[in-house]
């Protein structure tokens, strides 16, 4: 099974990449852009073979390491 784990900033919480990129598409004429979030995916590979068990550990790596969840959101995608 497969898993991939899209964290992103909390709202309200300061994105200085999501800026950057969000100046960087005005500087290169994309106007209609507005409020841009930068964030990153992580792709696992998982041993499990029922989703409920790997929906529980890939919660479990992202509480532990993947996101700080104090400032950061997680959603989890799983795959068969």
């Amino acid at each position: 099974m497969k898993a991939k784990v899209h964290v992103t900033l909390k709202r309200g919480v300061l994105d200085p990449q999501g800026k950057a990129i969000e100046h960087a598409l005005h500087t290169l004429g994309f106007d209609g852009v507005g409020n841009v979030r930068a964030g990153k995916v992580i792709e696992l590979d998982l041993k499990a073979t029922d989703a409920d068990s790997a929906r529980t550990e890939v919660e479990a790596m992202c509480n532990k390491l993947l996101a700080n969840t104090v400032i950061e959101d997680y959603a989890i995608e799983l795959v068969a």
